[in-house]
């Protein structure tokens, strides 16, 4: 019969005086009581759960290794229970508590598994950092309970991370992703463009997104999230201003500037006016300030879509109720089906209700009624519950404004594939758009007329401010050049009058690629002797100046700072005798028409063909034209920051944007695993399985 003791002493001298060490180095016999079975073996008994594990076996000394993972590891069941209940702190100090570290954890005499791995505290406070930031989950999800019981039953050692540490991590991993982007921004040759957007918040305040698009130096194009800055005061007309400048301070883009994009949902006529100005102080030689985008591509769209949905809101309103009753009420699908069977409807579509802050949703609930029609008509006179009814007229203006909105669909969803297209891909659905309105306007249906009227007032307001950049990216394109521009002005206007359209995007393609001839060229060096070379040259200034150009010339326009300008362009005119590199490519023929075209490759091959051109065209290629990201095409409300983002620090909301964009594009960033700061020998805890 074994003899029970409460910590008692090992039957011969030697194992008395090891016990004796052991009792004082360790605290596992705070759990744990003696029992004497025979002279050869001695037993250790859980005090919580009875259970009896190996002590000492004749002269073999089992060590205790096994006894504190009992306890330490939440293996005892009576301990686990415990911790369950709250009774965390009843334990002993090897149980793990909210104020304890798995550092302080008693440290194993040696191993008794090969079989371990190696616990990374600080790899996963990155992994849970990276975690909150790709999902967008709260900061406080640390401090969460089902959090902890969900981490701990993977790995019980797994320490509480106090929620400024966690948001230090958030903040870490954001520094450490925007030193690799701004290496790659400062890498790049070429310029960089910038759009901004505006989200509300419940407050008075606002954030500006700035998002930058560049192409680097292997032409690949690149859209990336590059600052969110608070706004104290967002209706202040300057408040723009110092985040864009706020921007090209932090991004060091002083002399990378090349064009920008606004919405006129917060830019109005004072700001985008500031905003030109704030462009061609910063961007002097590039179009002297030309090339602001003063509205946003989707939300002109989304405007549009909303528009022409207003204008029969009651209709639509009754085909959403419809569709309701169909899709919602138990057997009303089955009768609705059987009854499309009976009347052999063709159509395959399917009737989902649509969001209603996502206008294309509408669409596709509309259109799906429209080839469900003939069902809607004789579904009263089986199912006598159903009262709503469409005329035939309801149904062909709501046929009408489907064939519209397809137009709007197509134009927006270039903006939703995998990859931001270039700007040179957005002529082709404008043009499109702004030829189709047009001639909607002059449709023989007063009911056409009444709808797409005021559609092209809209759209054509953003057609005049903004054909200029799609139309000289459209040039850059080897399929189409100035060709496409011919004829699809020629559609718009008529021959007659597509001539003095044609000439505006011609003068400033010239106008830009002479831009670029100016500053590529050497600084001028000029020999001058006292004030009479000062003279000459002021006087050859004067002259350029005076002189005529022919009607295939064009002005540029000059500015005190640019005192060398003239001079450089005597130097181009003195190599008459050499085509330039515009007319040259111009003169070739257009490559055939094909649907995959990379065109930035294109342009990659050529570079030395045409080394000037080539960078103009890649400073063109990446103008956004849409300020929101491909999530918020076809949304039909302001980005607005929930309560609990906007509760935070303005600099751990930016890092946490910021971050997600980042890591969203796969950009590279530091393994902890093999980073110095994770390399201490104290951040690493062997765990035995």
């Amino acid at each position: 019969m074994a003899n029970p003791t409460n910590n008692a002493e090992p039957p011969n001298a030697d194992a008395e005086m090891n016990s004796k060490r052991r009792r004082k180095k360790s605290i596992v016999w705070e759990h744990f009581t003696i029992e004497t079975i025979n002279a050869e073996c001695t037993k250790a008994r859980c005090m919580q759960c009875k259970k009896v594990f190996s002590y000492i076996t004749g002269s073999k000394l089992a060590g205790t290794s096994h006894l504190k993972r009992h306890i330490a590891l939440g293996i005892c069941p009576v301990g686990r229970t415990n911790q369950q209940d709250g009774q965390l702190l009843s334990l002993t100090p090897l149980t793990l508590n909210e104020s304890q570290e798995v550092n302080d954890l008693p440290r194993k005499r040696h191993k008794t598994t090969s079989n371990s791995i190696s616990f990374y505290h600080n790899r996963c406070r990155h992994d849970i950092a990276k975690m909150i930031i790709m999902h967008e989950y709260p900061l406080t999800i640390v401090e969460c309970p089902a959090f902890l019981n969900s981490v701990r039953a993977l790995q019980p050692q797994f320490p509480k991370i106090p929620l400024d540490g966690i948001e230090k991590e958030c903040v870490e991993l954001y520094k450490r992703e925007k030193q690799t982007l701004l290496n790659l921004v400062n890498s790049v040759n070429g310029r960089v463009n910038l759009s901004l957007d505006m989200w509300s918040t419940d407050q008075s305040v606002g954030y500006a997104f700035i998002t930058g698009q560049f192409i680097d130096d292997d032409w690949k194009l690149h859209r990336r999230i590059l600052g969110i800055v608070l706004l104290p005061f967002p209706e202040s007309e300057s408040a723009f201003n110092h985040a864009i400048l706020s921007c090209i301070s932090d991004w060091n883009l002083e002399n990378k500037l090349f064009a920008i994009t606004l919405d006129e949902s917060f830019a109005n006529k004072e700001v985008r006016k500031n905003m030109k100005r704030l462009l061609s102080e910063k961007n002097p030689l590039i179009l002297n300030g030309k090339l602001l985008i003063g509205n946003c591509y989707a939300r002109v769209l989304c405007q549009l879509a909303q528009d022409s949905l207003g204008a029969l809101s009651e209709t639509v309103k009754k085909v959403r109720e419809s569709v309701k009753y169909v899709v919602l009420l138990e057997g009303t699908q089955e009768t609705f089906n059987g009854l499309k069977l009976k009347l052999q409807v063709p159509s395959t579509k399917s009737l989902v209700l649509d969001d209603q802050n996502q206008w294309n949703t509408t669409y596709h609930m509309l259109i799906a009624a429209c080839e469900l029609k003939e069902v809607f008509s004789c579904l009263d006179a089986y199912d006598p519950n159903y009262q709503i009814t469409l005329t035939m007229n309801e149904w062909k203006e709501l046929e009408i404004l489907c064939t519209f909105l397809k137009l709007l669909i197509d134009a927006a969803n270039i903006l939703t594939g995998p990859t931001y297209p270039t700007s040179n891909a957005f002529f082709h659905e404008v043009w499109k758009l702004q030829l189709e309105l047009k001639n909607g306007t002059l449709s023989d249906d007063s009911f056409v007329r009444s709808l797409i009227t005021p559609m092209y007032e809209r759209f054509n307001r953003y057609w005049k401010d903004s054909f200029l950049v799609f139309s000289i990216a459209v040039v850059m394109d080897p399929r189409f050049k100035m060709k496409l521009v011919e004829f699809s002005f020629s559609r718009i206007y008529g021959e007659y009058a597509a001539a003095d359209w044609i000439k505006t995007v011609n003068d400033g393609v010239y106008e830009l690629f002479l831009d670029y001839v100016v500053q590529m060229l050497p600084p001028p060096t000029f020999v001058v002797n006292g004030n009479e070379g000062f003279e000459e040259e002021t006087r050859l200034h004067c002259e350029i100046l005076k002189t005529e150009v022919d009607e295939n010339e064009i002005f540029l326009s000059t500015s005190d700072e640019l005192s060398d300008f003239e001079v450089y362009i005597s130097g181009i005119t003195s190599h008459g005798n050499m085509k330039p590199e515009l007319d040259q490519y111009l003169e070739e023929s257009v490559l055939p028409r094909m649907q995959e075209f990379d065109v930035l490759g294109w342009w990659k091959l050529n570079r030395k063909k045409y080394p000037t051109l080539s960078k103009m065209a890649s400073d063109i290629l990446c103008i956004p034209v849409s300020t929101v990201g491909k999530e918020s095409v076809f949304d039909m409300r302001c980005r607005k920051m929930d309560r609990y983002r906007s509760s935070l620090r303005p600099s751990t909301v930016e890092a946490l944007y910021c971050a997600k964009d980042w890591l969203k594009y796969g950009s590279p960033e530091c393994s902890p695993e093999y980073s110095p700061e994770y390399s201490s020998p104290r951040s690493v805890v062997k765990m035995e399985l």
